[in-house]
């Protein structure tokens, strides 16, 4: 009898863990198809706002949101009077060039050029107003040259991007280059060097005799040694004026003892 109790007993308990193991696979299941109708939901409403009966706020929010993009500046740049049609440095001297089709010539025409072919012809045409023979290539005038064109580039570049440190670097020791050239032709051929700066358009103005860099605790140093020099002053006045009288009395008296012996009145 307590064997059949007992397994009574067994069969209720293994029947309530069943019923409750649905229970909650139904409520799993219910949880799940409600995520998904949320899901459907939010996608829909996201659907809405994107097309043009969108609720202000969305249209706000999406406005706000936008990436501002700047206008670029419209800066001119020293290659634009290159012609597009002029060939490119290595293909000018080719006789068979003029006998090829037009997509092939525009092809090797800097339209169709980077920016480096621009730059070697840009050099060239620079070269050739100061070099002084048709096989100078090292000069003073020639180096000068080159490097007027590539500062010219790197002021451009930094136009656009004004944060490339590297370029504003390279720019600053190619003008000290420049700048020493042109102190050396303007110490030794000046003519030389009026000639350079007139057809390179460039305007030098020469380094001062002694050049220090300016900071903060240069000009505190230096207004405190002036007024330092200025309070020794001060102090000093009074022996500065004793000593001056005493100059003075006794350039009298040399002046009279002077008189006395020629005889004549003073």
């Amino acid at each position: 009898m307590r064997s059949a109790i007992a397994r009574q007993h067994r069969l209720d308990q293994d029947g309530g863990a069943q019923r409750r193991g649905a229970v909650s696979r139904e409520a799993m299941l219910a949880l799940g198809r409600g995520l998904a109708g949320a899901a459907r939901g939010a996608l829909t409403a996201l659907r809405v706002g994107r097309g043009a009966a969108c609720s202000p706020f969305i249209q706000t929010a999406r406005c706000y949101a936008r990436p501002v993009r700047r206008k670029l500046k419209d800066i001119p740049s020293h290659l634009d009077d290159l012609p597009p049609t002029m060939l490119k440095k290595d293909y000018a001297n080719v006789p068979i060039v003029n006998s090829v089709d037009d997509v092939v010539k525009r092809l090797l025409s800097l339209e169709m050029a980077s920016q480096r072919e621009k730059m070697k012809i840009k050099i060239q045409q620079l070269v050739e107003k100061v070099r002084r023979s048709p096989s100078d290539n090292g000069s003073f005038e020639v180096q000068t040259a080159i490097l007027t064109a590539k500062i010219r580039t790197f002021e451009e570049h930094l136009q656009r991007h004004p944060k490339d440190k590297n370029n504003r670097r390279r720019m600053l020791m190619a003008m000290d280059r420049r700048n020493k050239l042109l102190a050396y032709l303007r110490r030794v051929r000046y003519d030389v060097f009026e000639n350079t700066c007139k057809q390179l358009n460039i305007q030098y103005t020469p380094r001062p005799a002694y050049f220090r860099r300016v900071t903060k605790r240069w000009v505190v140093k230096k207004a405190f040694c002036v007024k330092v020099f200025q309070e020794a002053r001060k102090l000093k006045a009074e022996e500065r004026l004793k000593e001056r009288r005493k100059w003075q009395e006794r350039a009298r008296a040399a002046k009279e003892k002077q008189a006395q012996s020629e005889g004549t009145p003073v």
